[in-house]
């Protein structure tokens, strides 16, 4: 036995503190394949009597079970039950589940050599570690068939994965009533763990992360997923994604395989980004825009007209010189390529994401798989909360359902309670009254800068700029605060619903929290983008949000447009998105994985209770991890024109990510029940949508958001002389008012008025928009060019959507869902199988008419050989 568990002969004191850290029984042999805890009550007498009853049908299902006594354990209060599934449990369930095992294997080569495949060594891991087992042709288990398969040693044959889950499906179908009470609705652990039975279930991981298991019998693999994908020093390698399913089940590795893809994909996004962003840059100095406002003979001459009633004064236009600087590196001619651009991208990842989860779906045999068990699996809560029952027509037994009339009206209360939640999103509203308010305010402080405390950066923030930084943090605090009750709210109605399944239940919960984080997160840039400057009015006529009487203007644009606006919108919500995000996830699993570690260092601190100490991978576990990745993927596809570097900062943020999300999968959850999953659910279809409404979003943007449109225009209609160039373009793009008209609500107040200005020589102001000039016969309505700016805009929208959306579907056309060569291996897999199965069975019948052959007289020799001709003909 010291030979097999790898242990040194020693004292019993020391086998049974080296006992302790394994994942066998006390025998030393049997798997430990799953962990039931429990708290010892003195008033659970009804939860003693559930335990007694379900280990009792356990043991009837064929389960071994070992109970650890609460003495052993840490805080000397828990129990812990060892359960081990034998060759015959595992071989009948593997039956009735279907599990595809190895027959043969594999002699399909893996592809042709790379051609420069030296570049990629450094990024690449040891072949042991990307291909922890060899390739085989899998089958479905059949227990008739046991010498069909490959099975060198029964107690190896399953992985720990498959054994996990087996016990799962048992454990989640076990009653516990007695025989003589047929109490359908008690059974499954799921209704233990809520009621309290057990206060936990998981499978054991195999080992330390930071140490091989001493026994050769165990293959260490969380110790080797931690050394070669958990460290970040590993971030520039590939991930080992055969092992992380092998590990973890094909649900968690075709998370991270589509995490790692889309990673991937952001880099080229992210290079054209930084491209786009250099031609900025470099562009510099033939800003003519720009040149202007700052030149004091041209913008320090302007005189604006007050942006707020009573607080705000005129102002002089070069105040505005360091933001038309800062608008130019997003707002020029290589943000509409960068917005065309990203169109296409989405479609290529999209398409190449489809083909990568068709090449997985292959080598991980889930070409045939279906969703058909996990969709019967019933939950709890509906079992419970259904009293109504009727007969199924497939199982032909009673089943609880939900009423026609009742299920309607908990979705219209669901529905209601959807829109009130997001028509009552008040994070722009009060962004939108901040704004007002505080713009006021700063206007008056900074209108000439007189002051000490701000003379520093007085020539740097102008009252547009502190309005924007100051509204978009404070948006961003909201956004936080709203997210904790956005939470709540849609898994309450998800649960007032009552989903039948646990897809159903995920699905439902799925669109429900992305439509509130949509409006939680998106709708400031919405607001800043679509809104913010666009019914404004003119000075005599200005717009106001409640009516006249509620004195709060809509908001203006800088004279640059409010493209850099949305730009600092976005950088500050995306950016402390993501660094919260991280934070959260890698600094406070820190601190407890430092007092796990104390813990870990006592000499009988055993396997189940090191995994018991940590934390529980709930069911909806991944959901939160594809809900942080899909916001982001709606940041950088969605509002990109106004920011081309957000690509750039995702991918940062990504590099990181993953290597977070791979250290708690490794060091800080229990080893979750491994599951299967095809794709990565309902998520595919919220990508599309946001794929497609991006298009519309970022065409919108560059028309109605960026001024790239109004200098077009000016540039190729209405510059005044034969050459084209952009001198003159402020004095054209701004019209005149007459100060005298200005009503007196308007109107400045005397203390607001700045020193330079003398009503005696100034008697007219300036304001963004096309109208015609006072005394002219049509005066303050909008001129010619106005309309023909709006049709340029309108022209550019419909072109640039119908030349992104024929080159998506182009793209999506031209590239196949399945690659060609993952199609011939699948129908070249198909074939053998079958050939095998044909030799298999010719050669089970050979044996079995040889048998018969000996046995019946020497006459019927003739017919049994021309009976066997003919059967083997047939199969």
């Amino acid at each position: 036995r010291h030979a097999f568990t790898g242990k040194c002969p020693g004292s019993t004191t020391d086998r049974l503190q080296q006992n302790k850290d394994t994942v066998f029984f006390r025998d030393g042999v049997r798997r430990i394949d799953f962990i039931l805890s429990y708290l010892d009550d003195k008033d659970g007498e009804k939860k003693q009597e559930r335990r007694r009853e379900f280990e009792a049908n356990l043991k009837k299902a064929g389960l071994e079970l070992e109970t650890e006594d609460k003495s052993d354990s840490d805080d000397l209060k828990t129990y812990f039950l060892k359960i081990h599934a034998p060759w015959e449990v595992l071989a009948t369930y593997a039956d009735v589940l279907k599990i595809k095992v190895p027959f043969k294997e594999s002699d399909i080569p893996h592809g042709q050599d790379v051609p420069l495949e030296w570049l990629s060594r450094p990024f690449r891991l040891p072949e042991k570690v990307m291909r922890p087992q060899p390739d085989y042709f899998t089958s479905p288990f059949d227990k008739d068939k046991i010498d069909f398969f490959l099975i060198k040693n029964q107690d190896t044959f399953f992985p720990p994965s498959t054994r996990n889950r087996i016990v799962y499906y048992i454990l989640s179908r076990c009653p516990y009533h007695k025989e003589d009470r047929k109490e359908t609705d008690k059974k499954g652990i799921k209704r233990l763990l809520n009621n309290g039975t057990y206060t936990s279930a998981f499978p054991l991981h195999d080992c330390r992360y930071w140490e091989r298991n001493t026994n050769e019998q165990c293959e260490s693999e969380r110790y080797h997923l931690y050394k070669n994908w958990a460290r970040f020093l590993c971030f520039y390698k590939e991930q080992p994604l055969n092992l992380i399913r092998k590990y973890y089940g094909e649900k968690i590795g075709i998370y991270f395989a589509w995490l790692g893809f889309y990673t991937e994909m952001l880099f080229f996004a992210a290079v054209m980004g930084v491209i786009c962003f250099t031609y900025g840059v470099l562009s510099y100095d033939d800003n003519l825009t720009s040149k202007e406002i700052c030149d004091p003979s041209i913008g320090g001459r302007t005189v604006m007209c007050p942006l707020c009633d009573k607080k705000c004064s005129y102002w002089k236009l070069n105040s505005t010189c360091l933001s038309s600087w800062q608008s130019h590196l997003f707002d020029n001619e290589g943000t509409v390529f960068f917005a065309m651009f990203m169109g296409i991208w989405v479609t290529l990842f999209l398409e190449f994401w489809k083909r990568r989860q068709a090449q997985l779906e292959y080598e991980w045999d889930l070409v045939d798989f279906e969703e058909e068990q996990q969709q019967l699996q019933i939950r709890p809560e509906f079992e419970t909360k259904c009293t109504d029952q009727r007969l199924n027509r497939i199982t032909q037994e009673m089943e609880p359902y939900l009423p026609l009339p009742k299920k309607c009206g908990r979705f219209c209360l669901s529905g209601v309670t959807v829109l009130f939640w997001v028509s009552q999103h008040t994070t722009s509203t009060l962004c939108v009254f901040y704004r007002l308010a505080v713009y006021a305010a700063f206007a008056s402080i900074m209108k000439d800068s007189p002051t000490k405390k701000i003379h520093l950066v007085g020539s740097l923030i102008t009252p547009q700029l502190a309005t924007s930084v100051t509204a978009s943090f404070i948006n961003f605090v909201i956004i936080m605060i709203l997210n904790f009750f956005y939470e709540r709210v849609a898994i309450w109605i998800t649960d007032m619903e009552i989903p039948k399944t646990h897809l159903e239940y995920e699905n439902k919960l799925t669109m429900k929290m992305f439509l509130f984080q949509f409006v939680n997160y998106y709708s400031s840039c919405f607001y800043v983008a679509f809104f913010k400057g666009k019914f404004v009015g003119y000075p005599g006529n200005y717009t106001y949000m409640f009516g006249k009487y509620s004195r709060l203007r809509n908001e203006e644009c800088d004279p640059g447009g409010c493209l850099i606006e949305l730009t600092t919108q976005l950088v500050i919500v995306m950016t402390g998105k993501q660094v919260c995000g991280n934070i959260q996830e890698a600094l406070l699993p820190l601190l407890r994985n430092w007092w796990c570690s104390r813990k870990a260092r006592k000499d009988q601190y055993s396997r189940w209770e090191q995994d018991h100490d940590l934390q529980n991978f709930s069911q909806l576990g991944l959901f939160y991890e594809y809900l942080e990745m899909v916001i982001q993927f709606g940041f950088i596809t969605l509002f990109v024109a106004s920011f081309p570097l957000a690509p750039l900062l995702a991918l940062c943020n990504n590099i990181l990510e993953v290597r977070v999300d791979a250290w708690k999968f490794t060091t800080q959850f229990r080893r979750p029940v491994a599951a299967k999953a095809h794709n990565i659910g309902a998520w595919q279809e919220i990508l599309n949508v946001v794929a497609i409404l991006s298009v519309v979003t970022n065409a919108f943007i560059m028309a109605f958001t960026s001024d790239m449109i109004p200098r077009l225009v000016y540039l190729y209609a209405y510059h005044p002389g034969s050459e084209a160039t952009m001198s003159g373009y402020i004095n054209n793009s701004l019209s005149v008012y007459d100060i005298s008209q200005i009503p007196l609500l308007s109107t400045p107040e005397e203390g607001a008025i700045p020193a330079w200005f003398n009503s005696s020589f100034i008697t007219t102001c300036r304001y963004r928009d096309y109208r015609y000039p006072p005394g002219h016969q049509r005066q303050y309505s909008h001129t010619m060019q106005f309309w023909h700016i709006l049709a340029a805009k309108l022209a550019f929208i419909i072109i640039m959507e119908h030349v992104v959306f024929v080159v998506k579907f182009f793209v999506a056309w031209l590239i196949p869902d399945v690659p060609s060569e993952v199609k011939a291996r699948i129908k070249r897999e198909r074939y053998l199988i079958q050939e095998y199965l044909h030799n298999y069975e010719v050669e089970k019948l050979k044996i079995q008419l040889s048998q018969s052959f000996i046995i019946e007289p020497k006459p019927e020799v003739c017919t049994a050989t021309d009976k066997h001709h003919v059967l083997s003909e047939c199969l």
